[in-house]
């Protein structure tokens, strides 16, 4: 049977950079196919089906939905954490002259397109939404650049991580900071014990995962019922974690290696699938040409690559930093043009921004999904058109007067 059937390429796929990214796109393809279809209603009711338990001293009965935003992201956000974590200590933010141009690159593209979406909707119903054209989504604009393979500098796709990293630092902060409700400080108090004994194994050599994990989930319980995004909880046991910069592999990189592949193609696809499900509506149409579809496209597509390359210019103009390798000013736009593939976060900050008002919801969502794959598309095209130029032959007579 094995002899028939070669499996050798789809193993190939999911070792590839790009087969997470292949995956999501599926997922969001196959959610918005079922909002809009019959089973939509059904999909509807299994994700408002509650699950858990509930006693008096114990509160852990939410729907569907909530256990894949609230639950299944914050072991995004772990991740994402570790990601962050490792890049301080041994990757491309360990030190400031490596950490230098994707940190003013992705400040340039946080409020650039914040800047814009609340030019548009200053004073209107649909200000709180501020955040979403601010974030990029790694899994998505990583999974592109790889797709492009040689066409594109190594130093590039280094920097788009990177990038997008210190984005997501960015878009945690301001999850933590402005899209939380009520404050519950007995359960910050809790929560912030918990984490100086993390802080404290991590200081005394303590290399169990389990030393992490357990009290880990703890911390998550308590500033769900805080009032903070649950999510934090995931960043905040992540930076306990320890890590050495040798090749050595620590906790930190075990449980990154643990994780990578229940988030690319279990975690990310789920909530792909339970957040893209739009049901198509003539207003959501008008609704992109609405100052919140307009401050989300506009934002995303515009404001995000505007922002860091011209953030990007200036630091190397002032020679706080260079350019990557190999690349060139389009090369810059290219990946801000990239970075424009908002998805994920984008949507998360989207369902923070405006939870119980549906149509809005969906509004921004698709205003979401139109920016996202313009960006993708025309940042790829940008990208393989330089490669093709940087690729033709020189005329004879150039080559001729090079060689001499």
């Amino acid at each position: 049977m094995n002899k028939l059937i070669n499996l050798a390429p789809f193993r190939e796929f999911l070792k590839s950079g790009s087969a997470g990214g292949v995956i999501l796109l599926f997922c969001v393809v196959v959610s918005l196919l079922i909002a809009n279809s019959p089973l939509g209603v059904h999909f509807e009711r299994l994700l408002a089906t509650e699950l858990g338990i509930h006693t008096e001293q114990l509160h852990l009965r939410y729907s569907v939905l909530l256990w894949i935003n609230d639950g299944l992201m914050a072991i995004f956000f772990l991740m994402v954490g570790l990601e962050i974590k490792r890049e301080l200590v041994e990757g491309e933010l360990s030190s400031p002259k490596k950490a230098a141009l994707p940190i003013f690159a992705a400040v340039g593209g946080v409020l650039v397109p914040a800047s814009i979406y609340a030019l548009f909707n200053s004073g209107t119903t649909t200000a709180a939404g501020w955040g979403i054209p601010m974030a990029t989504d790694i899994a998505f604009a990583i999974a592109i650049i790889t797709m492009l393979g040689k066409k594109v500098p190594v130093s590039l796709k280094i920097f788009l991580a990177a990038l997008a990293i210190v984005d997501d630092l960015v878009a945690i902060l301001v999850i933590a900071v402005f899209y939380t409700s009520d404050l519950h400080f007995n359960y910050l108090l809790y929560a912030g014990g918990l984490f100086i004994v993390l802080l404290g194994f991590n200081r005394f050599g303590v290399k169990s995962l389990y030393m992490y994990l357990v009290p880990g989930v703890f911390i998550w319980y308590f500033i769900h019922h805080s009032g903070i995004h649950a999510t934090i909880a995931g960043v905040l046991v992540a930076m306990t974690l320890p890590t050495t910069p040798d090749a050595k592999e620590s906790p930190l990189e075990k449980l990154e290696h643990i994780l990578v592949k229940p988030v690319n193609f279990l975690i990310m696809p789920v909530f792909a699938l339970a957040n893209t499900n739009i049901r198509f509506q003539q207003e959501m149409f008008h609704g992109l040409f609405t100052p919140l579809g307009l401050g989300i496209i506009l934002g995303l597509l515009i404001g995000k690559p505007m922002g860091i390359t011209l953030i990007s210019w200036i630091a190397v103009k002032l020679r706080v930093c260079t350019l990557p390798d190999k690349a060139s000013w389009m090369h810059i736009v290219g990946v801000g043009l990239l970075a424009g593939i908002g998805f994920t976060m984008s949507i998360f900050i989207a369902l923070l921004s405006f939870a119980g008002q549906e149509l809005l919801m969906a509004e921004a969502k698709f205003s979401v999904l139109v920016a996202s794959l313009l960006s993708g598309l025309i940042g790829a095209f940008t990208l393989a058109m330089i490669a093709r130029k940087q690729a033709k032959p020189l005329p004879i007579e150039e080559n001729n007067a090079r060689s001499t």
